[in-house]
C-alpha cells in the first residue's frame, strides 16, 4: 500500500515539476497568476507555492503591475462591449414589439386625433390660443401632420414663437426651425430669450423650444375633451 502511494505522488510530482521552470519564467516576466494557471492548467494553490520563493526585481514587479492594469482594462472594455451589444439587442427587440403594434393600428383620421389629443394632454395649452410646444421637432411635425389631414390647416397657416437660451441667435434659431418643420420663416413672431441662462452655454443639439399656434380655439375645446373622454373611458375597462 505504501509503494503503490508513493508511485502515485511520484506520478503526480513529476508532471507539475516538469513545468515549474516555465511557470516561474512566466511570473518574472510579468504574467499573472491567473494567465499562467489557465495557460499550463498547473493548480493556482501549488503556483502559488513555488511563487513564494521567486523573487522580483523592481523591473519585474513594475511589469507584472502593468500586465495586471492592462488585463483589467481589456476586461472592462470586453465588459462594455458586451453591455453595448446586450442593450443594442434589447432596443432592437423594443424596436420590432413596437413595428408589430404599429402594424395593427389603423391611421385613420379617429386614431390621429386620439394620439393628437394624448399628446396635448401633455404638452399643449390648456387656456388661451390652441399652441403646443416643444423642442423636439418629431413631436411638431407630427402635429403639423394631423393638422394638415384632418383640419384641413397648412404650415403657411400657422405662427411660431420661439423659446431660446440666452447665447442663442435669433436669426439662425428661426432658420433651423423654419427649415426643419418646412414653415414659412415668415410665420415665426416673437423670440424669447431666457437671461438666466446667461453665461451658461448651450449644449450641442439643443434648439430652443418652438411653440406651434395651430389655429381656433375649437380645436383646443375638442382635443380636451377628447382626452378627458379617452381615458375615462379607458380607466373603466375593467
Amino acid at each position: 500500500m505504501s509503494r503503490t502511494y508513493v508511485c502515485y505522488n511520484d506520478r503526480m510530482k513529476s508532471k507539475w515539476y516538469e513545468s515549474k521552470e516555465t511557470a516561474i519564467t512566466l511570473r518574472k516576466h510579468g504574467i499573472s497568476m491567473t494567465a499562467i494557471e489557465k495557460k499550463l492548467g498547473i493548480p493556482r494553490s501549488t503556483l502559488s507555492g513555488w511563487f513564494k520563493s521567486v523573487e522580483l526585481t523592481e523591473q519585474q514587479r513594475l511589469r507584472l503591475m502593468k500586465n495586471r492594469r492592462d488585463g483589467w482594462a481589456k476586461a472592462r472594455m470586453k465588459a462594455v462591449e458586451s453591455h453595448h451589444t446586450q442593450k443594442a439587442l434589447r432596443l432592437l427587440s423594443a424596436k420590432q414589439e413596437a413595428q408589430q403594434v404599429l402594424d395593427q393600428i389603423d391611421l385613420s383620421g379617429p386614431t390621429l386625433d386620439i394620439a393628437f389629443a394624448m399628446l396635448y394632454l401633455g404638452e399643449g395649452a390648456k387656456k388661451g390660443s390652441t399652441s403646443i410646444a416643444s423642442s423636439d421637432p418629431k413631436i411638431l411635425l407630427f402635429v403639423l401632420a394631423v393638422l394638415r389631414r384632418n383640419y384641413g390647416i397648412t404650415p403657411d397657416m400657422v405662427r411660431c414663437e420661439l423659446h431660446l437660451r440666452a447665447d442663442q441667435g435669433s436669426a439662425e434659431s428661426k432658420k433651423y426651425w423654419s427649415d426643419t418643420l418646412h414653415i414659412p420663416i415668415e410665420k415665426f413672431g416673437s423670440v424669447l430669450h431666457d437671461q438666466r441662462t446667461t453665461g451658461r452655454p448651450t449644449y450641442d443639439g439643443y434648439k430652443g423650444v418652438c411653440v406651434l399656434y395651430c389655429g381656433s380655439i375649437s380645436i383646443q375645446r375638442k382635443l380636451i375633451s377628447l382626452y378627458n373622454l379617452f381615458c375615462e373611458k379607458v380607466s373603466q375597462l375593467d
